[in-house]
């Protein structure tokens, strides 16, 4: 199974059957190697309704007629523009046909926002999410603050690999995310959120060289691991 990175927090999963995208935020993304209108997707999976992970969801699911896997209210909100939605919550799990999801706590906002008519429609509890597919198990943390739940998280999940922000401003920064891979145990992390906008400005090896060996991956967009 591959994993790759593709800048912010964009994340792709691809099984010999199914290719699965984070939080898919391609268009206007400073700093991802892909382009909308060539992406191949059969699930989309959803942390939270900021446009900058909402992303381009809307017209690869109706390209792709991909399913589209999120919090309750922000399916509710993408399902009223035609999209195929799976709405969940926090602490709810769910078998598919290419795994197993389940959503977990985050703490941050969660907002859609419409510059041109200056409306934000809430979306809901944001999440992360933990997605167990052929026996791995991955952690997309999306844009959380530290919590102490997270340890908890780890103690009950066998993960393999997981995402953290290390951005600061918005979400963690290094400092915090260092006290979350510790409590998660995690085998592998990568360091998504950081580097789009000068606010989140990071050295990703900063906080991947802190790690145990073996541990901290830095991928540069389009860059992927084997798990």
């Amino acid at each position: 199974m591959k994993v790759s990175y593709h800048g912010h927090s964009v994340v792709k999963v691809e099984t010999s059957d199914y290719t699965i995208l984070f939080d898919p935020f391609i268009t206007g993304n400073s700093t991802t190697d892909l382009n909308a209108e060539d992406v191949k997707v059969d699930v989309i999976l959803l942390t939270h309704g900021h446009n900058d992970h909402v992303g381009d969801t809307v017209q690869l699911a109706k390209k792709n007629d991909a399913l589209v896997i999120a919090p309750f209210e922000l399916a509710t909100f993408l399902g009223w523009q035609g999209v195929k939605v799976h709405p969940m919550h926090i602490g709810g799990a769910n078998t598919f046909d290419f795994g197993k999801v389940k959503l977990t706590q985050a703490f941050h906002g969660s907002s859609y926002t419409n510059e041109e008519t200056k409306e934000i429609t809430y979306t809901g509890m944001p999440s992360g999410i933990l997605l167990t597919i052929e026996g791995k198990t991955i952690y997309h943390a999306g844009d959380t603050a530290l919590f102490s739940d997270m340890k908890l998280i780890g103690e009950r999940n066998n993960i393999d690999l997981a995402f953290l922000p290390i951005g600061d401003n918005f979400t963690m920064g290094i400092e915090d995310a260092l006290l979350a891979a510790e409590w998660l145990g995690a085998k592998k992390v990568v360091p998504i959120h950081y580097n789009t906008f000068p606010v989140i400005e990071q050295d990703p090896t900063h906080f991947t060289n802190q790690l145990p060996e073996g541990v901290g991956i830095t991928l540069s967009p389009g860059q992927s691991i084997e798990i």
